[in-house]
């Protein structure tokens, strides 16, 4: 019998997720704090239920998703959370991108309760999330990771257990600092050929040939090239990631220069307005530091 399902936290990533597992054959109940989220789960048979606690009354296995970490400690712990109406034996499986320190605090309040939790962030964006495709990063139990692996397969193709209750976190971390360097650092090779007079389009081409080709660079970079900043990631939530890499970095007395120059580009774009645009539109905030404008040419 498949395993009863709950998802909170319908947005961007979540909506198309949950969908999936539904697709998959797993009953599904759902809360969503926007009613107009609903609509697709209940078209494809989802139960709406009126409270976290009220979706881990019927769920085996509850899916959260949402923004920041006072968000998953308010579902996790708060007054209606999940805690309150969790079957004993229950998985808590938390796809946010949250504190690795605040992680374990709710894996062991809810252990103590006789729920286990896995936090297992993802990376891949909206299509990664539409198409089943995501690279899931997850930290826990080795024997909630088993019993819950069927269910992460439906949602992502690239599916790793990373170590204990925060693992996945900290791997997310490391994640957003690789990929939020590598569109700076596409971003200005872009603007030195430019500034160069050579064509950009050109040089992106030539690098994804060599050592310096990357998802980033033929994602992000053509994404530069035909100034779409049309959001995949949006801006203000890399920099809610960058805040909690930089928070972690502190906490264990690291100096992460490079992660925290970006941030400050990053930071410059959301006070600028711009935090709905997807992060690869940081690349504005160099251009306007050199004076110059990546210009595509055929």
């Amino acid at each position: 019998m498949a395993e009863k399902v709950g998802y909170i936290g319908l947005g961007i990533m979540g909506r198309p997720m949950a969908l999936n597992l539904l697709r998959a054959g797993y009953p599904v109940w759902v809360y969503a704090r926007r009613t107009e989220a609903l609509p697709p789960l209940t078209d494809a048979g989802a139960t709406v239920c009126s409270s976290p606690a009220d979706v881990a009354r019927h769920a085996e296995v509850v899916f959260t998703n949402v923004s920041d970490t006072p968000d998953v400690e308010q579902i996790v712990l708060g007054d209606n959370g999940i805690i309150h109406g969790a079957k004993h034996g229950a998985v808590v499986v938390d796809n946010s991108t949250i504190s690795p320190s605040a992680t374990r605090s709710m894996a062991n309040k809810l252990r103590n309760a006789g729920v286990e939790m896995l936090d297992a962030p993802v990376s891949g964006g909206e299509k990664g999330a539409i198409d089943g495709t995501l690279s899931i990063m997850a930290g826990g139990r080795t024997e909630a990771f088993e019993r819950v692996l069927p269910l992460l397969q439906v949602l992502g193709k690239n599916v790793v257990h990373v170590g204990g209750n925060g693992a996945g976190q900290v791997t997310k971390a490391c994640n957003q600092v690789v990929i939020a360097q590598t569109i700076a650092a596409v971003g200005e090779a872009l603007i030195l050929a430019t500034a160069s007079g050579v064509n950009p389009v050109k040089v992106r081409e030539a690098l994804l040939g060599g050592f310096a080709g990357s998802r980033v660079l033929e994602v992000h970079g053509q994404r530069m090239l035909e100034r779409d900043f049309e959001p995949g990631f949006m801006a203000r939530l890399h920099q809610k990631d960058m805040r909690i890499v930089l928070e972690t970095a502190r906490e264990l007395g690291l100096a992460l220069p490079g992660a925290a120059q970006v941030t400050q580009y990053i930071n410059a774009l959301v006070g600028s307005g711009d935090g709905e645009l997807d992060s690869t539109a940081l690349v504005t905030v160099q251009e306007r530091l050199s004076d110059t404008e990546i210009e595509a040419r055929k």
